[in-house]
């Protein structure tokens, strides 16, 4: 079998560092791109030794010229304290960066999947999210460099398609977790674990009864792939997430409880913008792809936290 040559963008970071090394694992060459706004040497450090890895720094707002046969374009700050810290820097990585990768699949013919976001539906009026929702997104909010960055780029990934015939794959991920998660990202998971290992109060913002629906990385990493190896009719998008809804409140509570903690839970204000809701519909991952979670919360939070345990 001849090696498929790949290239990930925000390689170094928390998906893309599993997303490489699972593509290692099944045989590939990996060109990993990184500029270390939010990605981390450690993540992929264990990979630097394989003669099939190659570490490049490179921001994405910036052309890039490479021979691949796929392209999974990752980069972008993805938790709101990394993507709301520098607005303008974050919506030219998403539009800047899709219009180059997209360039350079058009240049050298290969597949190229968009990692996009659940946040394209804003806070929803509908519920559970199907791909045909369009969305209930400010433009002008504190999320919107993110939340609009990335439906531009989706609009760029099928123009591309639709003008120039550029293999495009477009995925939208829901709340993911795991090991490689930033300690200081500001994501809910990332923080209840953080604060539940030094015995920190726990904020939970509003009542604490909004829901999301957390994916295990594993099993996001695999809905990647498959989507990638779908046929090229097939552009998506697709919702890449798992379906079990749990108020933070509820999750809070597994956390402290599986980590034995004698943290107590405190309440703060909603943040702007703040989706009440978040579920996907999966039935479109698993008719094309035969794709659905396997890991449930608790497996995936005991993973997560002895990850937590060996950096804190």
């Amino acid at each position: 079998m001849e090696r498929k040559k790949i290239l990930v963008t925000g390689g170094a970071g928390f998906v893309g560092s599993h997303l490489c090394e699972r593509l290692l694992k099944e045989g590939n060459e990996v060109y990993c791109l990184d500029n270390f706004f939010t990605g981390q040497k450690q993540n992929i450090i264990h990979l630097l030794n394989n003669p099939y890895f190659e570490l490049i720094r490179h921001d994405v707002i910036n052309p890039f010229h490479i021979e691949v046969d796929e392209i999974y374009n990752l980069a972008c700050p993805a938790s709101p304290i990394h993507y709301q810290y520098n607005p303008i820097k974050t919506i030219k990585t998403s539009v800047m960066g899709a219009i180059n990768m997209l360039g350079l699949a058009k240049r050298v013919n290969a597949k190229i999947l968009q990692a996009s976001t659940s946040e394209v539906y804003g806070n929803p009026f509908v519920h559970p999210q199907v791909e045909s929702y369009w969305g209930n997104v400010n433009p002008i909010g504190e999320r919107s460099c993110y939340d609009e960055g990335k439906r531009t780029a989706e609009t760029l990934f099928m123009d591309y398609h639709k003008q120039n015939n550029v293999k495009s794959k477009i995925v939208r991920i829901f709340n993911t977790y795991g090991p490689n998660m930033h300690p200081n990202d500001g994501r809910v998971v990332s923080n209840f674990i953080v604060q539940a290992l030094k015995n920190q109060d726990i904020t939970v913002y509003g009542e604490g009864q909004q829901t999301r629906s957390f994916q295990y990385v594993d099993d996001l990493v695999d809905g990647m792939i498959k989507t990638m190896n779908t046929d090229d009719s097939f552009i998506g998008p697709i919702n890449i997430g798992n379906p079990d809804e749990f108020t933070i409140l509820e999750l809070a509570e597994k956390v402290i409880k599986l980590t034995d903690s004698k943290s107590k839970i405190i309440y703060k204000p909603l943040p702007s913008d703040d989706p009440l809701m978040r579920k996907p519909d999966i039935s479109l991952a698993k008719k094309e792809l035969n794709w659905s979670p396997k890991v449930n919360l608790d497996e995936g939070l005991e993973k997560t936290i002895s990850y937590f345990k060996t950096i804190i």
